[in-house]
């Protein structure tokens, strides 16, 4: 059975050679192809691909957009970011997100055959020169979480990642239909475990810990 896949980018001619590649694969098919996030999304809900290969900087919501709503979604269609280039912010953010695979376009065209074989396969496939310091950011990150997690209850965790994201006392209590006094106290037991002093503490070391 062909590796099904959808193909997103703003670019008709990297499409053109995209569709072109898998065409000369038999265990290859595009089902779709993509310029935009919308596009992108409609396509995967209708052919419930086994693959996106997925551009990180399209117009009208980026590749993160995507990979956020393909997660909040619940798809399976396992992502491939494609992308020029990227930052070490953007590897991880991508990674957290889903993203099985990261390939560069500068890359020989039989490699990103590889990868998408490689990714459907249940393999992950992450180019050396797109990672950098990448891979170690996410393992303390990681590490971070994990020992967030022997100090603070999960809904301390909750309420330092509801803080993280900007929400205020009473915004929080909506969200988590707590009295805005209970969020009160439940910071104050987080600065005390946390041994932080400020809301700006707090923020930061949910940044460093993993938790944003």
């Amino acid at each position: 059975m062909s590796i099904r896949l959808v193909i997103a980018d703003d670019h008709p001619i990297v499409l053109d050679g995209l569709e072109g590649l898998f065409k000369l694969e038999s265990d290859l098919e595009v089902v779709a192809r993509c310029v935009d996030a919308e596009e992108t999304m409609q396509a995967l809900r209708l052919h419930r691909p086994d693959v996106l290969l997925l551009d990180m900087h399209m117009p009208r919501g980026e590749g993160l957009r995507v990979l956020a709503q393909m997660r909040d979604e619940g798809l399976t269609t396992l992502p491939v970011i494609l992308a020029a280039s990227l930052d070490d912010a953007e590897v991880v953010a991508a990674l957290r997100l889903g993203a099985r695979g990261i390939v560069l376009k500068e890359v020989a065209s039989q490699q990103v055959v590889q990868c998408v074989r490689k990714v459907h396969a249940g393999e992950q496939w992450v180019e050396p020169r797109a990672s950098g310091r990448a891979m170690e950011i996410m393992r303390r990150r990681e590490a971070g979480s994990r020992e967030t997690a022997k100090v603070l209850t999960p809904r301390e965790i909750e309420l330092v990642r509801l803080v993280a994201g900007g929400l205020r006392n009473k915004e929080i209590a909506e969200r988590v239909h707590i009295t805005e006094g209970t969020v009160k106290i439940h910071l104050h037991n987080i600065y005390r475990k946390l041994e932080v002093q400020s809301r700006v503490e707090l923020v930061l070391y949910a940044q460093a810990n993993g938790l944003t």
